[in-house]
């Protein structure tokens, strides 16, 4: 999405790159066996794929990472990996996941689409492909009702947006634009102060009542709810039906030309998660609030959970033609020089799987691999 996501500025953003990662999501085996749940265990007689004794797979703690976080949950990951052990690291920002995909501490991971253009442009095209659509939607303009009431009534407010340049904060600042709103992007400042807060103490601001509103993904959004917010404008209204890319997987080009097989066993393990999630949408949701108390020691509140839930769709597809509009967005925000993102997508292997599970294949919209 899960959050968090940040596309390559012409200024000011590089510092954003080295953020620190969070190690709360290690899956343990061997001596720590006895803490794994049963469906995520290597299978007796099980047998590794490219000879591999892990693959790395990163994640954010967000409901717009619902594909990791019920795949990891139902144990799907470690099942078509078969002796090949599944692990995790989760984050709290895209910088971060990326510096470490560059690495190489993670092989495969779920991220948000304007990260996942700042690594490519960055590299010059050579550090990750985009292998693979997960959510679409789950964004929201969430407003203090005493002092925003209508759109009209943002200027002159105070709204966060989780990071400078990150894809809620590219959105807000498009939208903003379109509105005849004047704002300079790097200090926020203008027509709107646009204050950038992580989304753990964002709730907290709102509450104290230092911010009139926020542009954020789910949970935060339906947490403000909870705190007494009105959601003012859902960002999927703004897109074509109603779909935007709001998660992708990405992986390491090293990884992936090295180790076809292992990325193809991850995407299948997709598929097929996000097939289970749509079959039983009300155990998808309390496998995700799970992972989410593991990882985090917390879980959702069913006042939050359930809204934040259903704003979301898993998808398979990548939504390629929307992540070039986003691009497109930032690019007249003055947050990203304009990029080359062609060859940014190889879906040879996700429409390989979809193939063989009877599934429509997905397309690049122009920006695939020859």
């Amino acid at each position: 999405m899960p959050a968090n996501r940040s596309p390559l500025p012409r200024r000011g953003l590089a510092v954003l790159a080295v953020l620190p990662l969070l190690a709360l999501a290690a899956c343990g085996y061997g001596s720590e066996a006895k803490d794994v749940p049963a469906n995520q265990k290597v299978a007796s007689g099980a047998k590794k794929i490219d000879g591999l004794d892990s693959v790395k797979i990163g994640y954010f703690g967000n409901l717009t990472h619902a594909t990791a976080l019920v795949g990891r949950q139902q144990g799907l990951f470690q099942k078509e990996l078969g002796a090949t052990k599944a692990d995790y690291a989760t984050f709290n920002a895209g910088p971060s996941e990326i510096e470490a995909l560059n690495s190489g501490s993670i092989d495969i991971g779920w991220i948000g689409p304007s990260p996942a253009i700042n690594g490519y442009t960055k590299s010059g095209g050579r550090s990750l492909k985009i292998i693979g659509g997960s959510a679409s939607g789950g964004v929201k303009l969430v407003v203090n009702p005493k002092k925003i009431k209508s759109l009209k009534d943002v200027k002159g407010k105070r709204i966060a947006t989780p990071q400078l340049g990150n894809t809620q904060d590219v959105a807000f600042l498009n939208w903003a634009a379109e509105q005849g709103y004047q704002i300079d992007a790097q200090s926020g400042k203008g027509d709107v102060t646009v204050v950038r807060s992580d989304n753990k103490v964002t709730p907290d601001a709102f509450k104290a009542g230092s911010l009139d509103g926020a542009w954020v993904p789910e949970p935060t959004a339906s947490k403000l709810v909870a705190e007494g917010g009105k959601v003012l404008l859902d960002e999927s209204d703004l897109w074509p039906d109603k779909k935007f890319v709001i998660t992708n997987v990405i992986v390491s080009q090293k990884f992936l030309k090295a180790h076809p097989k292992a990325v193809e066993a991850v995407l299948r393990a997709s598929v097929r998660t996000n097939k289970w999630i749509k079959a039983n949408p009300d155990a998808a949701k309390e496998s995700a609030n799970k992972q989410l108390e593991a990882d985090s020691g917390k879980a959702l509140a069913p006042a939050v959970l359930d809204p934040a839930w259903k704003s979301i769709q898993t998808t398979d597809d990548p939504l390629a033609a929307t992540l070039n509009t986003e691009a497109g967005h930032a690019v007249k925000a003055g947050l990203l020089a304009k990029p080359d993102l062609k060859g940014i997508y190889d879906l040879t292997l996700l429409n390989k799987v979809l193939g063989a599970e009877g599934a429509p294949k997905v397309d690049a919209a122009g920006l695939g691999t020859d």
